[in-house]
């Protein structure tokens, strides 16, 4: 905790040179800050234990009291190395950082042991902020999450694109007919290799895989998939069990 609390000065400057060069357009989007966590697989298990009795009490209230807009725990299901990921949101870069602050030091205060047992068995992460473009995931969310992380060139807007106007009736389509809960599509402001950010959520695991699959074969009939592909070239795919969520 006291590590990520000690980078906030490094991102804060960063942002600053970024918000310089971003558009009117760019502060209406809710902001994302998601931190991917390497974990002991042994001890795993207790990190979510003490996540629900030191975080989620916290976060929780911090939602409440309009300091967040939301927050969430993943547990892995399948996928790369992360084991565990935490996210919350903010609608600006501002509120965002501060509530990093604001909210381990209230966590740190609360029980340093606990916390630093729980930094101890997921000692190593990688941070990321991201900024929402198109889906409906600032609202309800379902129990089991697929993400896709992308590797991008440089026209990334051009896939921006291909996301808003063809992606996104299917996947408002697949929500419509409750095979989806939510999706989202987000940018990078901050963070490693990945560039984009694909997610989208359902009821349980059987309907989002079913629901992904669906929306996979109405892409093959949009005969796009060569165009993003060629676009957004490189990617790793997640599928989390979203343990705790407000």
């Amino acid at each position: 905790m006291k590590t990520r609390i000690k980078m906030l000065g490094a991102l804060a400057a960063c942002l600053a040179t970024t918000a310089n060069v971003m558009g009117q357009e760019d502060a209406a989007g809710s902001y994302i800050y998601s931190t991917y966590f390497y974990c002991d697989v042994t001890r795993q298990d207790r990190a979510d234990e003490i996540v629900e009795k030191l975080d989620k009490p916290i976060y929780d209230a911090a939602v409440d009291d309009g300091t967040i807009t939301g927050w969430g725990w993943l547990v892995h299901h399948t996928g790369g190395k992360w084991r565990r990921a935490q996210y919350y949101m903010a609608p600006d870069i501002e509120s965002l950082l501060s509530a990093q602050s604001t909210i381990g030091d209230q966590i740190e205060a609360k029980n340093k042991k606990m916390a630093d047992e729980s930094g101890a068995i997921c000692n190593a992460h990688e941070d990321y902020i991201w900024r929402m473009l198109a889906g409906n995931e600032a609202g309800p969310r379902g129990s089991a999450g697929f993400s896709v992380y992308y590797v991008c060139d440089n026209r990334e807007a051009q896939a921006d694109a291909l996301v808003k106007t063809i992606f996104a009736p299917i996947y408002d389509r697949l929500v419509t007919e409750g095979k989806l809960v939510s999706w989202g599509w987000s940018e990078h402001i901050v963070g490693g290799e990945y560039r984009r950010l694909a997610t989208m959520t359902a009821k349980d695991m059987p309907s989002l895989m079913s629901a992904r699959s669906a929306a996979v074969e109405a892409l093959e009939d949009e005969d796009l998939g060569p165009a993003f592909d060629d676009i957004c070239f490189s990617h790793a795919d997640y599928i989390w069990d979203i343990k705790f969520e407000k």
